[in-house]
């Protein structure tokens, strides 16, 4: 396997391991879906790589992104937040993730969880793009506009259609690896149709 051939990351070994084992890999565990959806707010405007070396403090500092937990958090829990040197201090994003924790347990209560109702999206199956460049792969699509617009009418926030398509690449709804990475044809064999 020639891992040389990897999209992004050959630089920066965490990227490099976010790349080969999780970025496009299916995720259906419902808190880990809720840290990306924090995760990828945080990311507004910024490079994911920045986020993701801080991943860690996000998870400290959201309760291992237990959405229950973090529903609960007190305008104090959040200004203690914002003091954390380990996360991005900016107090929209970080209020909303207790925001978004509130409207992900609703979804949970209407759909039974939350990666029923996402994956419902995609028919329970990853979209196998194979794009060639970077420069075939699209910023956001139809469907993460649809999903940008239901999550902000069921109170979302930080979950514009770019963003949104970053999170559906995150979770694995779309493979967007380049058809040339080593893990494109790993994932289309694992988790195609």
């Amino acid at each position: 396997m020639d891992k040389s051939t990897r999209c992004f990351g050959n630089k920066d070994p965490l990227m490099a391991e976010y790349h080969d084992t999780e970025w496009g890999v299916p995720l259906h565990d419902d808190n880990e879906l809720y840290g990306l959806i924090v995760l990828e707010g945080a990311q507004a405007g910024l490079s994911w790589r920045t986020v993701l070396h801080r991943r860690e403090a996000y998870r400290e500092a959201f309760a291992g992104f237990d959405p229950a937990i973090v529903a609960e958090y007190t305008a104090e829990k959040l200004e203690d937040i914002r003091e954390n040197s380990g996360v991005i201090r900016n107090k929209l994003k970080i209020a909303s993730a207790v925001k978004n924790a509130k409207a992900f347990i609703e979804i949970q209560r209407d759909f039974g969880s939350f990666d029923k109702y996402l994956w419902e999206y995609v028919d329970e199956t990853p979209v196998m793009n194979g794009f060639a460049s970077w420069k075939g792969v699209p910023a956001e699509t139809e469907l993460s506009q649809k999903i940008s617009k239901d999550l902000k009418k069921r109170g979302f926030n930080f979950v514009g259609p770019t963003i949104m398509y970053a999170y559906m690449q995150s979770v694995g709804m779309v493979n967007d690896h380049l058809a040339t990475c080593f893990r494109y044809q790993q994932i289309v064999d694992e988790y195609g149709s």
